[in-house]
């Protein structure tokens, strides 16, 4: 073991996070940290480490991009027939953390996945870029394959299959909305005393706790 990781530290001094300062809606305080997170040129501030879990508990992560928030969730898209579609269709619960280092800050969320629509669906699919449209095509997510060359090569092929009309979205691919009923803002501070509020969904409406760090 390499014992030098144990003297890895940083100590954490650039915010404060208090109850008197945050707004009484999460999603709006959300959108406070994130426009932060965009003025403080955070490299990639939508991208976010997913965790799902079988019906059984046991549990995978990995980082997808948050491309939309209201007050009715977080969406992200994904092949619906990779490893975590599998999970969120036996098990539809899910957390998500938003590291910003660059401010010292994590936002994590948990809450209920639900599908997006298909018109919501169709409608950001048709916003992306043409590569990224074959690509989704292209990538049968998280089955096992023989070497890239599947993948060039069949790319290769929707080249030619899609040059001259437009790249329908694929019915297995699509957008989740998490629903949240938990979100918690983190501020790293001093003596890894850090600033932890919680919001929690009760009755409808949202309590904000602290929490010991």
């Amino acid at each position: 073991m390499d014992m030098s990781l144990a003297n890895l530290r940083k100590d954490y001094t650039l915010h404060d996070l208090n109850e008197t300062d945050v707004d009484a809606d999460p999603l709006k305080q959300f959108q406070v940290w994130f426009n932060d997170a965009l003025t403080a040129n955070v490299v990639e501030p939508n991208a976010m480490i997913l965790a799902t879990a079988t019906k059984d508990g046991k549990p995978s992560a990995r980082t997808v991009l948050l491309k939309g928030f209201d007050a009715h969730g977080f969406v992200f898209y994904t092949n619906y027939e990779s490893r975590k579609g599998q999970e969120l269709a036996e098990n539809p619960w899910a957390a998500v953390v938003l590291l910003w280092k660059e401010m010292q800050r994590q936002v994590r969320i948990e809450g209920q996945i639900e599908k997006c629509s298909e018109e919501e669906s169709d409608r950001y699919f048709g916003s992306r870029p043409l590569g990224s449209q074959l690509g989704a095509r292209v990538s049968q997510q998280s089955q096992v394959i023989s070497g890239r060359e599947v993948l060039e090569s069949r790319l290769e092929e929707l080249k030619d299959e899609f040059a001259n009309r437009d790249v329908a979205r694929p019915p297995y691919w699509g957008g989740y909305r998490l629903r949240p009923v938990s979100i918690e803002f983190w501020q790293g501070r001093p003596n890894r005393l850090h600033d932890r509020l919680r919001y929690r969904l009760e009755d409808g409406g949202w309590m904000i706790e602290r929490l010991s760090p």
